[in-house]
């Protein structure tokens, strides 16, 4: 392994590869500089679930040919954020105005190829403030659906929650026959967007009910072992306190978004590292007790598969305001996806999931972007005594 590049992927380490991809808004195109990386590298996804605009970036990577996936991701984006191509990419008290700015023009007119202020009518009758007939057209014209459907394709999994019944749905290619209706359900989060009707029934965002569909792809029966790329637009830890509303607000909507991630993927590992424990424990039953119908039902709730979650989180350098998810300004999708990029790139080159496994662990959670932001503000401190100690 030289500098800036990724070790090769040892013929041994034969996990098959997943992506996850949660909501988030305007900030997804952070997921499409994820997926750039790993279409360059040697993990290239053979199964994508997803949520909300993690199912529209989704649906654009599986309903495309590998060597055409990033550029429609990026026509996708580049397509509905261009009312703002020309402005500049800035910082300071400029970049708060064009994050507040471009907010605020999304809520008052949409976005193009995307959503559209609804046509005015009684209270009584309206159940959404934006159409999204325009995201349709949009996906019908980036996404091939046959090869979506076709056999020995990438799979696909998107995630919504019934209108009426509030039960937690996956719309999943080996499943089923996906439509444009499924990816546009798993994306209508209420009360912006309208419920998208599926065979007689109506369906809302996924994001209603769970934000990460982690679980879904752990514990689809007959299992895999994986390494799965989980990407979360929402970051766990603050650069620092929140100064004003409009951060308390941000700080708010992160915490409530990361806190069920981190408690689905926490929940997660600890059931599965009970069952590769059960597998193990019944390797060390005399052929009496293994044979009883207890020890046999047991078994049943173990698994020998072992999975490897890698996290990538949008973790911005200053606040983004409580209206991020809104703010589809163009200088703002290119620094998210870059950072995307950069962050997955990082991670690859760490790839700290080729060690060696611990044979009692059945679920390891990676965050190389983390560990590295923890060393450096460790070095910082420890730079700081020092200088102190010098005066």
């Amino acid at each position: 392994m030289t500098e800036g590049t990724a070790p090769a992927r040892p013929a041994s380490y034969d996990k098959k590869v997943g992506l996850v991809l949660q909501g988030g808004g305007a900030l997804g195109s952070y997921q499409a500089g994820v997926y750039e990386a790993l279409a360059s590298s040697e993990y290239m996804p053979d199964w994508v679930a997803d949520i909300s605009i993690g199912a529209i970036n989704a649906a654009i990577i599986a309903g495309n040919a590998p060597k055409d996936r990033v550029h429609r991701l990026r026509r996708f984006w580049e397509e509905i954020t261009a009312p703002t191509k020309l402005w500049p990419q800035a910082t300071g008290a400029l970049a708060a105005w064009q994050r507040w700015t471009s907010a605020v023009m999304a809520i008052s007119f949409g976005q193009p190829g995307f959503f559209n202020p609804s046509a005015w009518s009684p209270s009584d009758k309206q159940i959404s403030y934006y159409s999204t007939s325009a995201l349709k057209a949009t996906l019908e014209r980036l996404v091939d659906f046959d090869r979506i459907n076709a056999e020995n394709e990438m799979r696909l999994s998107v995630g919504a929650v019934n209108v009426e019944t509030g039960d937690f749905t996956y719309f999943d290619s080996r499943e089923m026959t996906i439509r444009v209706e499924h990816v546009m359900a798993s994306g209508a989060l209420p009360p912006g967007f309208p419920p998208v009707e599926i065979d007689g029934e109506q369906y809302w965002d996924g994001g209603l009910f769970s934000n990460t569909p982690l679980q879904y792809m752990v514990d689809y029966y007959p299992r895999r072992s994986r390494v799965i790329f989980q990407v979360d637009l929402f970051p766990a830890h603050a650069h620092h306190r929140p100064t004003n509303l409009d951060e308390v607000n941000e700080r708010d909507k992160d915490i409530r978004y990361s806190s069920r991630t981190r408690l689905a993927t926490n929940t997660l590992r600890e059931r599965h590292d009970v069952r590769h424990a059960i597998n193990e424990l019944h390797k060390l039953l005399p052929p009496e007790i293994a044979s009883t119908e207890q020890a046999r039902r047991l078994h049943g709730h173990g698994c020998v598969t072992t999975m490897d979650i890698v996290q990538l989180i949008y973790r911005p350098d200053e606040p983004q305001g409580s209206l991020k998810d809104f703010e589809f300004s163009r200088p703002a999708m290119e620094l998210r996806w870059q950072q995307g990029l950069a962050d997955a790139r990082t991670t690859l080159q760490g790839s700290p999931w080729l060690a060696p496994m611990s044979s009692e662990l059945g679920v390891r959670v990676f965050d190389v972007i983390h560990d590295i932001l923890c060393r450096n503000v460790a070095l910082s401190e420890k730079a700081s005594v020092r200088a102190l100690a010098a005066q």
